[in-house]
């Protein structure tokens, strides 16, 4: 029974990945090139979310401040996830709401981008942080799961909605993290071009 239940955990992730093949790659080339756009204007990428989807963050800041697949210079990007002190200092000062968006009014700039990574759309402190960004003429690229919740409805046309529709969180963290590596890898080629090999 127990192999039984971890083989459907594999099927269903794999199913998932590809129907979100054909749906998520035009958001994901439209993340890229946004992205990319900023990087290359001298902004950078902050990155915010909870749980599961803070890991995302910090592991999207580490790919590109660090390295995804190839040897190139450092690319600005912070994960608001990591400061222990701001977070627990504006939890507790303002509200655990503020988190995020006090970091974006104090770091974010017009041309920065927002990643912004809720599965269910209704994070009260993603939310508030891309109420932020939008308000200093920020870009968001937001990843949800479900129907995009509350988040899918506070993005402009100028930016991109990665929504993985699928109910059960594992999975749509998991698509998350394939569009992740997608991301990183279009903005090296972007910089680069090509494989790195060619």
């Amino acid at each position: 029974m127990n192999t039984q239940r971890i083989l459907a955990h594999f099927q269903e992730s794999a199913d998932l990945k590809l129907r979100s093949a054909a749906a998520l790659s035009q958001p994901i080339s439209q993340a890229i090139e946004l992205m990319f756009g900023a990087l290359s204007n001298g902004n950078k990428i902050l990155a915010c979310g909870n749980g599961g989807s803070a890991a995302d963050c910090q592991h999207f800041a580490a790919e590109l401040v660090g390295r995804f697949e190839r040897e190139r210079f450092p690319l600005p990007a912070i994960a608001l996830t990591t400061d222990t002190s701001i977070l627990t200092a504006v939890a507790n000062d303002y509200s655990y709401r503020e988190i995020f968006s006090k970091q974006v009014q104090a770091f974010g700039q017009a041309g920065d981008i927002l990643l912004a990574i809720s599965t269910s759309g209704n994070s009260g402190n993603v939310l508030a942080a891309v109420e932020a960004a939008l308000e200093r003429e920020m870009r968001v690229v937001a990843f949800t799961g479900k129907d995009g919740g509350a988040l899918a409805k506070l993005l402009t046309d100028a930016d991109v909605h990665i929504n993985v529709q699928h109910n059960r969180t594992a999975r749509i963290q998991e698509v998350h993290l394939v569009a992740i590596h997608a991301i990183c890898d279009g903005i090296d080629v972007a910089l680069f071009g090509g494989d790195e090999n060619d």
